[in-house]
């Protein structure tokens, strides 16, 4: 239950108060901990367990914090995948941290579709980033990951603010959710993400891609949340052909069919759909301002 002065917290007051706070991990991420200990034994390696990381947003804050701490400054250097986040603590480390964890109540609606709004971005982004060699997929995907974090932790701790948000939003009283959220909350979510990133001091790579500079991977990042948000209110989303039509602009090496194919949960004919009015999007070329 939220304390009446915590009504009128803005940004710098919530996000002291959440660095201040244990990070908890999705209660699935130790159920398969202990699936993968029961198949492999102690024979555990650093990619296995990294598949836990890139499906628990609140687990990969809590290592990538951990990891950072442990870092020397003059020896290493930023840790920006989870697989490096794992190597950093190594396999013991890591496990102990998160059988320590709290856990979240994924039971909670906004909390659990927030969570896979966060996942799927980032599962988006190590496929659709298989096609561009140029840049590494696990960076812009754990990026992804973490752009929401600042929400995540309002889920678990306050969540009070991200519903009056969603409400707010439901209600038509804001069109947007960043307009939901100033009006519901008095700031937005992302600025809060950027916030506490900056005060665990997490690694400036991270922190770019999360604030959006204008290069490509951060339209990268910016494109594969568009994306799941969209997928998230439904296959039939009217932004989807517009978020495929983007994506083969930064990633023109791909095709429009091979793009709509590694987007999870559509049928091949919703996917042959969208291939054909993305085409017609790029065809028609850049609307004017």
């Amino acid at each position: 239950m939220l304390k009446e002065h915590q009504r009128r917290w803005g940004v710098d007051q919530w996000a002291a108060f959440l660095t201040a706070q244990p990070i908890p991990c999705m209660p699935r991420s130790k159920l398969m901990l202990r699936a993968l200990e029961e198949a492999e034994g102690e024979t555990l390696s650093a990619a296995a367990l990294t598949s836990l990381v890139i499906g628990d947003p609140y687990l990969c804050l809590r290592l990538l914090r951990e990891a950072e701490s442990r870092r020397s400054r003059r020896l290493g250097h930023d840790t920006t995948t989870p697989l490096g986040a794992v190597m950093q603590l190594g396999v013991k480390v890591f496990r102990n941290l998160l059988l320590d964890s709290p856990e979240t109540d994924d039971t909670r609606a906004g909390l659990a579709a927030c969570d896979a709004q966060a996942v799927t971005a980032s599962q988006i982004a190590q496929m659709w980033g298989k096609a561009r060699a140029d840049i590494a997929p696990e960076e812009v995907a754990m990026a992804a990951l973490l752009a929401e974090i600042g929400e995540l932790l309002l889920w678990n701790f306050a969540p009070e603010l991200p519903q009056a948000a969603l409400d707010a939003l439901e209600s038509g009283r804001a069109k947007r959710s960043a307009e939901a959220q100033e009006l519901a909350c008095g700031f937005r979510f992302r600025d809060l993400s950027l916030k506490c990133a900056t005060v665990w001091a997490l690694p400036t790579l991270l922190v770019q891609l999360i604030r959006g500079m204008d290069n490509a991977r951060a339209n990268l990042c910016k494109l594969y949340l568009d994306t799941a948000r969209h997928i998230a209110s439904g296959a039939d989303n009217p932004a989807l052909p517009y978020d495929l039509a983007e994506a083969q602009r930064l990633i023109p090496h791909a095709s429009l069919a091979w793009l709509a194919s590694h987007i999870n949960g559509l049928t091949e004919e919703r996917q042959a759909e969208l291939v054909g009015a993305a085409q017609v999007i790029l065809d028609q070329g850049p609307q004017p301002a």
